[in-house]
């Protein structure tokens, strides 16, 4: 199964961009983020056209997030993360597709920090903690995919020294990534790429992603 993962900041305005990579890159399963649509407003009929099931939660203008599955219909089993029941921003879906749990994610960025949408970042890793867990022991195949708005290391970012205040840097982000994978889960790219992960994120100024300036 090939699972991918795409924040499309804006599922209108890149709709046209995202149906070229599904028929250039042929997902089995893709994750979206940043939908910044509301449900009755999003675009399922073309994703359909495309020739993939799809499941979502939307919000106006913000957040959103969507799995895809190509030939086939996601079955919905989460919608909100639990623990986050007060929280109205759209951010985590899980979905069972071919018997896998998918679970799609877009965790909050928490700048500025520190302040509350730093408080706030932490406060849903911590709920996500417990789901992860609860996943984990269950036994069944499970992915969790999405944007995870954390540089774990200094090795996954271009230039740490320029971003170091930023919330994907602080030791709290990062420490809460690592518990994350203590419990026993897969960082996917570093492993595959144990030495220097391949970037997932470039700024769109001063040419970063032609000089691969990027982080992930």
């Amino acid at each position: 199964m090939k699972i991918a993962t795409f924040n499309v900041n804006g599922i209108h305005s890149r709709l046209d961009r995202l149906l070229e990579w599904l028929a250039a890159s042929k997902p089995d399963v893709a994750c979206l983020q940043e939908l910044k649509s509301p449900d009755a407003k999003l675009p399922l009929a073309a994703i359909r056209r495309a020739g993939y099931g799809v499941v979502a939660h939307g919000q106006p203008a913000w957040n959103g997030v969507a799995i895809l599955a190509r030939g086939r219909e996601p079955i919905e089993t989460g919608r909100g993360l639990p623990g986050m029941e007060d929280d109205p921003q759209s951010r985590y879906l899980e979905a069972v597709i071919d018997g896998v749990v998918i679970g799609c994610l877009y965790l909050p960025n928490g700048n500025p920090q520190p302040g509350p949408k730093f408080d706030y970042k932490l406060r849903w890793f911590e709920a996500f903690h417990k789901h992860a867990k609860k996943l984990y022991a269950s036994g069944l195949p499970v992915v969790l995919a999405g944007d995870y708005n954390v540089v774990p290391t200094d090795a996954d970012i271009y230039n740490p020294a320029s971003w170091r205040d930023d919330a994907l840097l602080q030791p709290e982000s990062r420490a809460a990534y690592a518990r994350l994978l203590k419990q026993g889960w897969t960082d996917a790219i570093r492993a595959r790429h144990p030495e220097r992960a391949p970037f997932t994120f470039w700024t769109y100024w001063r040419n970063r992603f032609p000089r691969d300036a990027g982080l992930r």
